[in-house]
C-alpha cells in the first residue's frame, strides 16, 4: 500500500532539485523517496542543518557568542599605531 504526499514548495526550488535529481538519474519521486529512507535509517535529518553563512547552527551560535565576549572584555584602540605599539611592545 502506498500513499501521497503533497508539498508546495517554490517553483524556482523544485526546478533546480528536478535537475539534481535527474543529473544523479533519479526522477523526483525517486529522490524523495530516498531523502525519507534516509531520515528513517538515521533516525534524523540525513545532514547537517547549516544557516545561510555555511555555519551549523552550533557553530554560528559560538561563534556570536565569542564576538560578544570580545567586543565586551577585548582590548580596543584609537589608532593604528596604538595597536601597532601594542603588538611590538607585547613581545
Amino acid at each position: 500500500m502506498s500513499s501521497t504526499i503533497q508539498v508546495r514548495v517554490d517553483n524556482k526550488i523544485k526546478k533546480n532539485a528536478d535537475k539534481t535529481f535527474k543529473n544523479m538519474g533519479l526522477d523526483m519521486s525517486s529522490g524523495i523517496k530516498l531523502f525519507l529512507h534516509q531520515v528513517i535509517m538515521s533516525g534524523s535529518l540525513p545532514f547537517q542543518v547549516r544557516t545561510a553563512n555555511g555555519f551549523t547552527v552550533e557553530q554560528e551560535q559560538n561563534m556570536i557568542k565569542e564576538t560578544r565576549h570580545a567586543l565586551k572584555n577585548g582590548k580596543s584602540y584609537t589608532s593604528i599605531n596604538d595597536l601597532h605599539n601594542d603588538i611590538l611592545n607585547s613581545k
